[in-house]
């Protein structure tokens, strides 16, 4: 056997299968259940090892379990706020209204909660969960004046729907905001944990519809500062593949 090949695949395989996202412990109870399932079908020597060996085996087995995959994203580069800029984005971030969806009828969003949820089932796989996270989308791309799609879009580039996903350059979660941000707008309440749900939304819809208002609504150029590639056509195109492509949904009118 390739045993190179086959801890590839096998590692291929506990990425997939381990929940990420907040999931119940039923949840990752099936995933262990699975992945031990093929556990020896991939590394049948593991029999016949020894002691040692076996519990190197399950050492990196644990670490590819319990470490964050690296978000493929970039970063937001620094660069000093005014006065009257970082007043009105830490406003933004200090919003404690409970998150809900912002459609002029319950029937219009329980339509796109239908829709959005089965587009996510395979990646969030908790269903309680996963509306949890697309109100809060919806919730803080409209009140950032961002369309959900777009904000859908970014994430599954960013960090591929990952919780707890961490960049190179140290970007974190979701929207893989930039720690400094906190520092920066993050007000009295310096303290806000970039891997909570909400911040981390509240956050990146905030940081995004500030690059926007920098460059006059031009998506390709705000997207390029998100993602500190600016100028650079990759990422933005990426964005805008994902959202018109995967995440795209009918026009309706959303309430104010």
């Amino acid at each position: 056997m390739n045993t190179d090949k086959s801890n590839i695949k096998f590692f291929d395989f506990v990425g997939r299968t381990m929940p990420d996202n907040g999931m119940s412990l039923s949840c990752i109870a099936r995933s262990i259940e699975q992945i031990l399932s093929v556990l020896i079908r991939v590394h049948p020597w593991l029999v016949f090892s020894g002691a040692a060996r076996t519990a190197a085996f399950l050492g990196m087995l644990l670490c590819s379990l319990l470490t964050p995959m690296a978000a493929q994203a970039g970063k937001q580069i620094y660069e000093p706020l005014s006065a009257s800029v970082r007043a009105v984005m830490q406003r933004a971030v200090s919003d404690k209204a409970s998150p809900r969806l912002v459609f002029d009828s319950a029937v219009e969003g329980e339509a796109w909660m239908a829709a959005m949820s089965a587009r996510l089932a395979k990646r969030i796989p908790d269903k309680a969960y996963r509306e949890d996270f697309l109100k809060t989308v919806h919730y803080e791309a409209m009140r950032a004046g961002l369309d959900p799609q777009l904000v859908l879009g970014l994430i599954q580039v960013e960090s591929g729907f990952k919780k707890y996903a961490v960049s190179g350059a140290g970007a974190q979660g979701y929207m893989q905001v930039m720690p400094f941000w906190v520092k920066e707008i993050g007000g009295a309440s310096n303290d806000h944990n970039l891997f909570h749900l909400r911040v981390n939304l509240r956050y990146g819809c905030t940081i995004l519809r500030h690059y926007l208002d920098i460059e006059k609504g031009n998506y390709f150029r705000a997207l390029g500062r998100y993602n500190g590639s600016l100028g650079q056509a990759e990422y933005p195109n990426m964005v805008v593949a994902a959202w018109r492509n995967f995440w795209a949904y009918p026009t309706v009118n959303a309430a104010g």
